[in-house]
């Protein structure tokens, strides 16, 4: 296989999907982790895709044949967020897999740049992007929003409360000053 992929560190939201030339029974040793912290000895499903660091959890491996009822397009749109139109442009094709499938997210690079260059029993069948809600910037409340109904809440009571001993305390300074000014 030919196909090489440059994963960025920064990459998010992509899937890539591999069809693997592998009888049902040998899913789970092409599987198998290699040895726990030892880099010399990755799982076979590492070696084949040529990946420097995966994270064997963010990977799927199964047979179509688990997909009964939805089939893989439907489970690419409904399990996996792709956007259903990038799905059909490749309905025909994603339709016609029946052996066991990989499926392999951004997130199982761990953000390590790596080159992947697949090989035997794998073969890309295509990438696509999850799906995302589109941006939308919303404006700053300004002088117009009170105009239409938005207002900002009167004092509190206890701001009421402080107002009134003011006006009362000053009521008093000026009684006790005409008091004084009149005596003398």
């Amino acid at each position: 296989m030919s196909d090489r992929f440059e994963i960025k560190p920064t990459e998010r939201g992509l899937i890539r999907l591999f069809t693997v030339d592998l009888p049902q029974t040998g899913l789970k040793a092409f599987a198998e982790p290699g040895r726990e912290g030892d880099d010399d000895h990755p799982s076979p499903l590492q070696q084949a895709l040529g990946a420097q660091s995966l994270d064997m959890e963010l990977v799927e491996l199964f047979p179509v044949s688990n997909l009964e009822g939805v089939g893989l397009p439907g489970y690419m749109i409904e399990g996996l967020g792709i956007a259903e139109a990038d799905v059909e442009q490749d309905r025909a094709r994603l339709e016609a897999i029946k052996g066991p499938v990989l499926i392999v997210l951004s997130s199982a690079f761990g953000g390590v740049a790596q080159t992947l260059t697949p090989k035997a029993p794998l073969r890309w069948v295509g990438t696509y992007a999850e799906e995302r809600a589109p941006v939308a910037f919303q404006p700053l409340p300004s002088e117009g929003a009170e105009a239409a109904g938005v207002s900002k809440p009167g004092p509190s009571d206890a701001a009421m409360s402080g107002r009134i001993a003011m006006v009362a305390l000053l009521v008093i300074f000026a009684l006790t000053a005409l008091v004084i000014w009149v005596a003398s």
